[in-house]
């Protein structure tokens, strides 16, 4: 895959990019929980009062980087053509982290609360969409302008190819400056109908409480929802783009 190489459109994508973010900063900044003590949610999850202080204080920084990562991804949609789903929603709100810390936690009682807000990837999230046409396309200039601007790319799941189960394109990054991890979606219309279909579904077969018998039958619904999306035509080969190099150090 090739970086997008177009300096005067780059610039020009991030001033405006920049300027839509700064027009939204309300949005941007998601109020704090200020629930005191420890956290209690659905299936019997919970966090301590230290783990919910120290998720609390993750997402401050979250919301910090958040609106540089933003200027970016929308430049980046901007420059592809792409569409951005659900960009209010690209905080991930205070109990939906929660809920996912507290139920890593419960899965894997060997870890600390540290280690599993190190790994989190969709804090801060955003998803782009195209139309299946233009799709491998919207996907190469995306990610290749992202890591122009020198965001790591951490993960490159591709499931277009898989027989069952989810469709799509999930990415992960890591902002150059701040150090946050992110995640965009690539989508189409048809994939992203799929997923919001079965989040609900995705989010009960995650809970300790749900039986084995109902996870099998919870993973058939989602099977049934994605077989039935197209995949456009070389989606599955789309891989990372090229890690920018390091400019050598100058003679001495």
């Amino acid at each position: 895959m090739t970086t997008t190489r177009h300096p005067a459109a780059l610039r020009t994508a991030v001033r405006a990019a920049a300027a839509a973010v700064l027009a939204l900063a309300p949005a941007a900044t998601a109020t704090a929980d200020d629930t005191s003590g420890g956290w209690k949610g659905e299936g019997g999850l919970t966090l301590t009062s230290d783990q919910n202080s120290a998720v609390d204080t993750y997402m401050a920084g979250a919301r910090r980087a958040e609106r540089t990562i933003s200027v970016q991804v929308r430049a980046a949609a901007s420059l592809s053509g792409a569409e951005i789903v659900g960009f209010d929603k690209r905080l991930k709100s205070p109990d939906s982290l929660k809920r996912k810390v507290a139920g890593t936690l419960a899965e894997h009682p060997e870890r600390n609360v540290a280690s599993v807000l190190a790994g989190l990837t969709d804090a801060v999230r955003y998803t782009l969409r195209w139309d299946d046409a233009v799709y491998n396309q919207g996907v190469t200039r995306a990610s290749g302008a992202l890591a122009q601007w020198h965001n790591e790319n951490t993960k490159w799941s591709n499931t277009w190819g898989r027989a069952s189960g989810y469709k799509g394109l999930n990415t992960g990054w890591r902002a150059p400056r701040s150090g946050q991890l992110f995640e965009v979606q690539f989508h189409t219309p048809a994939s992203k109908h799929a997923q919001e279909a079965t989040h609900t579904l995705y989010e009960e077969q995650r809970l300790p409480s749900t039986s084995p018998e109902r996870k099998r039958e919870l993973q058939r619904e989602q099977d049934a929802l994605f077989g039935a999306v197209p995949v456009p035509h070389g989606a599955e080969s789309l891989t990372a783009p090229t890690p920018r190099r390091a400019p050598a150090p100058a003679s001495a």
